[in-house]
């Protein structure tokens, strides 16, 4: 091993993954062919897409109180 390391390159959180939780949702077979089609055409996996979608809709409308 060597005395120091060079950081001065690197990149905080470069490899920083989130936590993923693994649960079943049921989705409508529209929906589900609708991310399909929209992620062959983006290279993007469908269940990345549906995250995304997911999070821009949290982050539109922020805290939602349910009555």
């Amino acid at each position: 091993m060597k005395k120091e390391y060079n950081f001065s390159k690197g990149i905080r959180g470069k490899f920083f993954r989130p936590n993923k939780v693994q649960k079943t949702i049921r989705f409508d077979e529209d929906v589900l062919i609708f991310f399909k089609k929209l992620s062959e055409a983006n290279g993007i996996s469908y269940q990345t897409l549906i995250n995304l979608c997911l999070r821009k809709f949290i982050a539109e409308k922020g805290s939602i109180t349910i009555t």
